[in-house]
């Protein structure tokens, strides 16, 4: 076998494979000889045929598929041969065949780029230092209080945090719109739910109350046939329910799986999860500063059949998370290249910087995280034992230890300061970065 190789870009490879005919016709021979084995053809018995006969009708096709295999097989061959590793399905184009002299063809294909992971003293981690006081457990409290807040009727006017039954039909130039009309619809009044103007103009309203609100449609309303248009909505208010925050009781602690009868006991529950988001927050916005260094300090090319491939997942996603009725291929490609990119950039260094570092899963701490995980749940035995039970959840958990493992790496050699910031601050997500 004969292989040469030309470098087409950076990334891209023209390899030229050269077959010799002897090992062609090895390979249709032995096809056919399998043929003869089971081929029925008239006037024969099973396996009594002559080779002339099975030349005469499936040679053609035995060797079709010769070829097919023996390309497979001698792509592989060749690419070890010559220590490449390619990056996706190679394009093949048959240049010459002839029975007495072979197959030689070309197969273009890119390559994973080989590059060594440097930088780590240029990339700046800042590192947040918080805790979970007595004023963060309380405001939580009144957070989970309100999240289950009940509401009661009442024989008042409506104020701001009610909650009114409305119908309303609306109407742009005196014509009803699709979409603007509903009945029984419940509304808190100041949700910020509907459009400026609506919310505030049932305010004083009482039930069995009929309001005319002229609003307008905000410019950047998300329905474009709407708009910037100026719109009528006439609103019955059926009726008016006030709040009512629930009491910090046995019965309030029962609606989150706490078994506790005590506040005090509630309240160490409670800090428990806030404690655990905080190290959560902390850890992940560190992760992502160092997959943001990791990045900025090791520009490299990356194979197009590697980005396709990722818009692809990233389609799927897209399509799964909105749904529809659309296909992932109707979606453009250009919504998701980006991104598509930028994973697959981080996906590369991070496996080199794993392969150099010889890092693998600590099954130590593989262990303390399913732990951690499990702690949430009434029956935590039987969380662990669900996972070690499951290979692919576990080798996912694996894949995220690694990750910290990776990052740990990083925060060695990495300019790293800790600052101290409140529990809210620690915890609240990270502002995307600006476009350039």
């Amino acid at each position: 076998m004969q292989v040469s190789v030309e470098s087409t870009s950076a990334l891209e490879r023209r390899m030229t494979v050269g077959v010799p005919a002897e090992r062609i016709e090895t390979e249709v021979n032995k096809r056919l000889q399998q043929t003869a084995r089971r081929a029925k053809v008239p006037g024969f018995r099973p396996g009594k045929v002559p080779m002339s006969v099975i030349r005469q009708r499936y040679e053609a096709a035995a060797r079709q598929e010769a070829l097919g295999d023996l390309i497979q097989e001698t792509f592989y061959e060749a690419v070890v041969e010559q220590k490449l590793n390619p990056a996706g399905a190679p394009s093949v184009e048959p240049k010459v065949f002839e029975k007495e002299k072979g197959l030689e063809y070309v197969a273009t294909f890119e390559v994973f780029p080989e590059f060594q992971v440097a930088g780590f003293d240029g990339i700046k981690i800042e590192r947040l230092q918080a805790e979970v006081a007595d004023a963060d457990l309380d405001n939580m409290l009144e957070i989970l209080r309100k999240q289950n807040t009940r509401f009661e009727a009442v024989d008042r006017a409506a104020q701001n945090d009610d909650q009114v039954n409305i119908d309303f039909v609306g109407k742009i130039d005196g014509e009803a719109f699709a979409g603007g009309s509903a009945k029984g619809t419940l509304l808190v009044l100041g949700s910020g739910r509907m459009i400026p103007g609506f919310e505030e103009g049932l305010v004083g309203a009482k039930a069995g109350e009929e309001r005319v609100l002229n609003v307008t449609f905000p410019e950047d309303y998300q329905n474009l046939d709407l708009a910037g248009k100026a719109a009528e909505f006439t609103v019955t208010v059926n009726s008016v329910a006030e709040p009512k925050l629930p009491e910090l009781n046995e019965e309030f602690f029962a609606l989150f799986g706490v078994k506790e009868s005590t506040l005090e006991g509630f309240r160490t529950e409670v800090r428990k999860n806030m404690e655990r988001e905080l190290r959560q927050a902390i850890k992940s916005k560190v992760k992502n500063q160092v997959m943001e260094g990791l990045v900025e300090s090791n520009p490299i090319e990356v194979p197009k059949a590697l980005v396709s491939n990722e818009v692809n997942r990233l389609r799927v996603q897209a399509v799964q998370q909105f749904g529809g009725n659309i296909k992932p291929d109707q979606l453009p490609a250009e919504l998701f290249e980006e991104q598509a990119k930028r994973r697959v950039v981080l996906g590369l260094i991070v496996a080199e910087l794993v392969k150099q570092h010889e890092l693998k899963a600590d099954e130590a701490r593989v262990r303390e995280m399913i732990e951690e995980m499990a702690s949430a749940y009434q029956e935590p035995e039987q969380v662990v034992a669900w996972y070690y039970k499951n290979d692919q959840q576990l080798n996912e958990v694996r894949s995220v230890v690694l990750e910290e493992q990776v990052v740990d790496t990083v925060l060695q050699k990495a300019n790293v300061t800790d600052k101290q910031v409140s529990y809210e601050d620690a915890v609240k997500p990270a502002e995307a970065p600006q476009a350039a």
